[in-house]
């Protein structure tokens, strides 16, 4: 996909002749007449430079536009162009970091080497956007990115306890990253230069999970044609990590108690008792004390793991580090070289996440992969992100029974008005139905008054 570019001038002649000469460059070009629609339709999309007039009609000038502008995306290049050129409006544009000035009337061949050289400098900030996102990444323990309180309490956690010795219980819902914690804790432990092992308990079997655990004698079981060490004793002098430590059983749990307790394992087929030196990090998304409650899980085992419990909460409770992940991912999966717009980032930090990070990170590569060009918009992004129910769009809560139709039309004139700041002659445009339509479904509903188009009542 080619570059994106925003003319904004109030003379439809201007707007005519560089939409016309921008596309036949090859680029893409979107015009409006005035600051106040330039930062909307910015809003709405992304673009890679904007062409402005410094002179438009409204309550902004191109100057002002281009301070908005580089507030909401510092990426993007501005050209500002005048037929009335004056040393302080050039001190305050270069102040503001406009990438070019030029005076009206201008050749095509000029506003064509400037749209190149703008090209050239959004990819080089970008390049610098990339590499700074890349640096304060590598500063966050094993990647555990995020700026909520939240996250901020869990790196603190990892923090006093990675120097410790203590055994640590993780818990969260599947896809928030119980394994990356578990990997910085031991990345900032004295046993960062022995093995870090890791076994999802709930994904093998019990037969072989306690082999896997606690190794085999040859001739123990049939397929025990020699000698196996178990993880813990593969771990020795490192940290193993239990993963799913919750859909163990019974018999596996009395083991793992038995390690805990005397630092020893005994390996199947074996009467001879093993030492290992192993600090271990288990982790579940079932809730333990539940499990003690109802008989399925071992209380003395329960208190043995959760000496120090660690808790990461669900990516729709920290809505704010949706961001800063999506940049992560995005560096991974195209190197910074893509972005999302304004209305595709806002449908993902509106979506729930039940994945979680997983979840996140999953569709964020494969929008990348059916992305044509850089730019990634709400088309791209699986259905039910992009386009919410009805009854998440208004005031209407979630249940378990069906909403009538009553309700979804409530909510729906609710959401309406409010994108139109109770503009009711709006709305009704939106919904298609006369101002009066409007109203009587507003007199229906027993839906309070909004203003008009004027604002009154």
């Amino acid at each position: 996909m080619s570059a994106r570019i925003l003319v904004v001038d109030d003379e439809a002649s201007m707007r005519e002749f560089l939409t016309i000469a921008l596309g036949r460059m090859g680029y893409q070009v979107d015009a409006v007449d005035s600051a106040e629609a330039a930062l909307q339709t910015f809003k709405e999309s992304s673009y890679d430079v904007v062409v402005t007039d410094i002179r438009i009609p409204g309550g902004m000038n191109g100057v002002e536009l281009l301070g908005e502008l580089k507030e909401a995306d510092p990426a993007v290049q501005v050209i500002l162009i005048t037929a009335y050129a004056s040393v302080d409006t050039a001190v305050k544009a270069v102040q503001l970091d406009a990438l070019d000035y030029i005076i009206k009337p201008f050749k095509v061949e000029l506003i064509k080497t400037r749209i190149e050289r703008a090209m050239e400098q959004r990819k080089l900030v970008s390049e610098n956007l990339y590499l700074r996102r890349a640096i304060r990444q590598r500063e966050a323990p094993s990647g555990i990115l995020g700026e909520s309180e939240a996250i901020e309490e869990v790196r603190g956690m990892i923090e006093k306890v990675a120097p410790t010795t203590s055994t640590v219980l993780i818990t969260g819902e599947s896809g928030t990253g119980k394994e990356l914690v578990a990997r910085a804790l031991y990345d900032s432990s004295e046993r960062k230069d022995g093995p870090f092992v890791s076994v999802n308990c709930g994904a093998i079997p019990e037969g072989l999970l306690e082999s896997e655990l606690f190794g085999h004698k040859r001739g123990s079981f049939t397929g025990a044609v020699h000698d196996k060490d178990g993880l813990f004793k593969v771990a020795d002098g490192g940290t193993l990590f239990l993963d799913e430590v919750g859909e163990t059983t019974p018999a596996i749990q009395v083991k793992l108690l038995r390690v805990l307790q005397e630092r020893e394992i005994v390996p199947v087929g074996s009467t001879k008792t093993i030492k290992v030196d192993v600090r271990v990090v288990a982790a579940t998304n079932a809730s333990l004390d539940e499990r003690v409650a109802g008989g399925t899980f071992r209380e003395d085992l329960f208190y043995r793991l959760n000496v120090v419990p660690i808790h990461i909460p669900p990516l729709r409770d920290r809505k704010e580090d949706i961001p800063l992940l999506v940049e992560h991912f995005l560096s991974l999966s195209s190197r910074g070289k893509h972005r999302f717009t304004k209305d595709a980032l806002a449908a993902l930090q509106k979506y729930s996440w039940p994945g979680n990070v997983r979840e996140l990170e999953n569709v964020i590569e494969r929008s990348v992969i059916m992305s044509e060009g850089s730019t990634i918009g709400t088309e791209l992004l699986p259905q039910k992100i992009s386009e919410p129910p009805l009854y998440k769009l208004g005031a209407l809560p979630e249940a378990e029974t069906p909403p009538t139709l009553e309700t979804i039309e409530t909510a729906y004139i609710e959401w309406v008005l409010k994108q139109t700041d109770g503009v009711k002659t709006a709305a009704a445009e939106i919904l298609g139905i006369d101002p009066s339509t409007l109203h009587r479904k507003m007199d229906k509903y027993g839906m309070r008054e909004e203003k008009d188009a004027e604002g009154g009542q």
